[in-house]
């Protein structure tokens, strides 16, 4: 017989006992940031930065996409910062890292932009709507916390499902 410590998880992200829809959007959201970047783990600088055929992006440019769509909607979104949302050269700029531009300074970036928007969720309440001014200039246009979550959420689930496909054809490793 499995020791509790030895029985796998039943359910991926937060803990099996959590139900307030809050705590459970947050929870998921984190898991699917960590599930990004451990799906690039063991690739090499080169696979990283090298776009896959057929897809024409990179692992690397996708989470740099990502840090961009969580700046999108936390940042300029939600909290109505004045933040530069796009990037100058639209949609290629923002897939294609530089060649400048190390790994860690695409993942720290990555990453900052992740605090932010944990900072921004997590004080306040899911039926808050989003500040006027930045991404959204009228009432009517403003979603909610809850909405916004839910959309970071399926855009995680959507782009780290991509990333198993990208994985499989670079190297063979197939997703949890």
């Amino acid at each position: 017989m499995q020791s509790p410590e030895q029985v796998p998880a039943i359910l991926d992200g937060p803990a099996v006992d959590v139900c307030d829809a809050h705590e459970l959007l947050l929870g998921y959201l984190q898991w699917y940031r960590e599930a990004l970047l451990r799906k690039l783990e063991g690739l090499s600088d080169d696979q990283l930065r090298t776009p896959v055929e057929p897809l024409g992006w990179s692992p690397l440019g996708l989470v740099q996409h990502l840090g961009w769509v969580e700046r999108r909607w936390m940042r300029w979104g939600f909290g109505a910062q004045d933040v530069v949302a796009y990037p100058p050269g639209g949609d290629v700029e923002e897939w294609t890292v530089a060649p400048g531009t190390s790994t860690a300074q695409v993942i720290a970036a990555y990453q900052a932009e992740a605090a932010v928007a944990n900072s921004l969720a997590s004080t306040a309440m899911l039926g808050d709507k989003a500040r006027l001014g930045g991404r959204f200039r009228t009432p009517e246009q403003a979603p909610s916390l809850g909405r916004i979550l839910f959309h970071l959420l399926q855009e995680y689930a959507r782009h780290v499902g991509h990333l198993d496909i990208a994985r499989e054809l670079i190297d063979g490793r197939t997703g949890e």
